[in-house]
């Protein structure tokens, strides 16, 4: 018998500020067997040996926080005694010490720079923000390492985010002040924001599809979003316009403007309108052209800023692994 058991990870990654109070805690439940080796340690002794990546004084947290229980009882006391064939049910998520982030050195492929704001563009596979599997290699830890003021800000700066595997562009405040003002930007639908997406199915229909459909958590499966039925189901109104770019035999590339910032609004937007991205699994997406994980990229990025009060407009290239895909269905993009 497995000692560990990952039982549910419910940290979806947010593309805005919007929906963080939709997607709750980040949290991840392990099932730990205790063993002969673990017999009378203390919990927090025992609970090292079994998830040795956490450290004891962050364990002892948990514990402190009504996060452990020990065969459906809950434990408060980390100086409680175990036994073989104990089963506890641990609940990880971010505490104090584990929102005290620490700077890593990364490459940044920094866009633009003043000192107000950063304007970043995000690599497929680099997570924004720490959460439960993901507790450093994060944009935040390089943005702490970039600049030590982003360690008076909260979240080093970030307003929004995009999905791990979501590639594209993002605007980091460097102070306070710019920080709220971008908020509110963003809370006013005042910065502009498209995607470029590679779909499955060719395109049928008018070349523009305005999409309001609106989201919240999937009544069958906690772990993704869905278009909801807002007289049965919480969620929050959500609005993409698509736009048809190019289309092939085996499916389209088009490009998706935000109007909302749900979690996952275009890759569900899409979905359900039965052209689900390509190797978004999540949403019905299958792994093809190359791609191995979902084909958006944050393409263009547009605000006023809130110092200079000059527009400021963003676009970046697709990644290689989206351009050879392209090329693999006989596609292409025009930055224009």
């Amino acid at each position: 018998m497995k000692n560990t058991e990952l039982i549910i990870s419910s940290g979806l990654d947010s593309e805005d500020t919007e929906d963080r109070a939709d997607t709750g805690p980040d949290v991840e439940l392990r099932r730990l067997n205790f063993g002969e080796a673990q017999h009378g340690l203390r919990l927090d002794q025992a609970l090292v040996e079994l998830v040795p990546e956490f450290s004891r004084s962050y364990l002892q947290q948990l514990i402190d926080l009504d996060g452990v229980t020990i065969n459906g009882k809950l434990i408060r006391k980390p100086s409680t005694r175990v036994k073989a064939a104990d089963v506890a049910t641990i609940e990880l998520r971010p505490t104090p010490q584990s929102q005290a982030f620490k700077p890593e050195m990364m490459a940044l492929n920094v866009a633009y720079e003043d000192e107000h704001l950063l304007v970043i563009n995000k690599p497929a596979g680099l997570v924004v923000h720490p959460a439960p599997g993901n507790w450093s290699g994060t944009l935040l830890n390089g943005l702490l390492a970039y600049d030590a003021k982003a360690a008076n800000l909260p979240r080093a700066g970030i307003v929004h985010r995009l999905d791990k595997d979501t590639s594209g562009l993002m605007v980091v405040a460097r102070s306070r002040l710019v920080m709220d003002a971008l908020i509110r930007l963003i809370a006013a639908r005042e910065v502009s924001r498209q995607y470029v997406a590679l779909a499955h199915r060719p395109w049928v229909g008018a070349r523009t599809r305005e999409v309001n459909a609106p989201m919240g958590r999937d009544p069958r499966n906690r772990l993704r979003m869905a278009v909801v039925d807002m007289s049965k189901n919480p969620g929050k109104l959500a609005r993409t316009d698509i736009e048809l770019l190019q289309n092939g035999d085996q499916g389209c590339l088009v490009r998706c403007t935000l109007h909302t910032g749900r979690t996952h609004q275009i890759r569900v937007h899409m979905a359900a309108i039965n052209h689900p991205l390509v190797a978004d699994e999540l949403y019905g997406g299958t792994v093809a052209a190359g791609m191995h994980r979902q084909a958006l990229h944050a393409c263009r990025l547009a605000f006023t800023h809130p110092v200079t009060l000059m527009p400021m407009v963003f676009q970046a290239i697709l990644p290689e692994d989206l351009e050879q895909a392209l090329s693999q269905w006989g596609l292409a993009y025009n930055v224009n």
